[in-house]
């Protein structure tokens, strides 16, 4: 069954306006051709920096697609959440990444850990950077989000925390006190550990530097779940806050 027009959306990587011709390229055209997309079908459209629009297909050729800009407008971004991922698992850091722009993150560092080193596929580098972005651009169209999360370079702790906002810190720990306990308010920066855990030192660190150990319940998580998790409710404790600090 072919989707609903209105509903087919497109990353726009450059910013558009209305009353213009917007030219997108290959991936845009591939898209559209899967969904059986035709001439006059209308798209929305994302920029990933808080610009969303709607226009009208008006030439759909093998390597690209032009569409007519009907409407504009500007999105506010969200009470910010930072999160500062492991280098883990490329696959459940893809898996991450994809949720947290779901969420509606802010931004993501990815933290070289001691125990991310003996990690293997590890997900760093600069394909793995393509692969990650491509993963968030799909889901802030499926989730018709406005906000991409701004990628930091990978970093060590010590350099992770240096860069942090201050703010609501707090650090994922299996010994800390639960999270519902500990009062959210934007910007939220949540730490999160790599497999295996945190070692003594590294977490000395984070709690000399203001981050709040916190825990999610009883049960030991992988680390996308945990991060998922903590980001969720992040999000719903800052859902209704009136000053953002980005």
């Amino acid at each position: 069954m072919r989707p609903t027009p209105s509903r087919i959306a497109l990353f726009a990587p450059e910013p558009f306006e209305a009353g213009k011709v917007l030219m997108l390229a290959e991936d845009a055209a591939n898209h559209l051709r899967v969904v059986r997309a035709s001439l006059g079908d209308i798209v929305e459209l994302r920029d990933g920096r808080g610009g969303v629009g709607s226009g009208t297909i008006a030439r759909l050729a093998r390597g690209s697609v032009t569409v007519d800009v009907t409407e504009t407008a500007t999105v506010e971004p969200l009470p910010a959440i930072h999160l500062l991922a492991p280098i883990g698992d490329r696959d459940r850091m893809l898996w991450l990444g994809e949720k947290a722009t779901e969420i509606g993150v802010t931004s993501w560092r990815p933290v070289l850990w001691k125990r991310s080193k003996s990690v293997s596929p590890r997900g760093e580098g600069t394909m793995f950077l393509a692969k990650l972005r491509a993963r968030m651009i799909s889901a802030l169209l499926q989730s018709r989000g406005a906000w991409l999360p701004e990628v930091h370079p990978d970093a060590p702790p010590e350099r992770a925390i240096a860069a942090a906002p201050q703010g609501s810190r707090i650090l994922l720990d299996a010994d800390g006190s639960p999270i519902l306990s500990a009062p959210l308010t934007s910007p939220v920066v949540i730490a999160l550990g790599p497999e295996g855990g945190i070692e003594e030192q590294e977490r000395a660190a984070f709690v000399e530097s203001g981050f709040s150990p916190v825990t999610l319940g009883v049960t030991t998580l992988r680390f996308e779940t945990a991060g998922v998790a903590a980001a969720a409710i992040a999000r719903a404790a800052t859902s209704h806050s009136t000053t953002d600090h980005v």
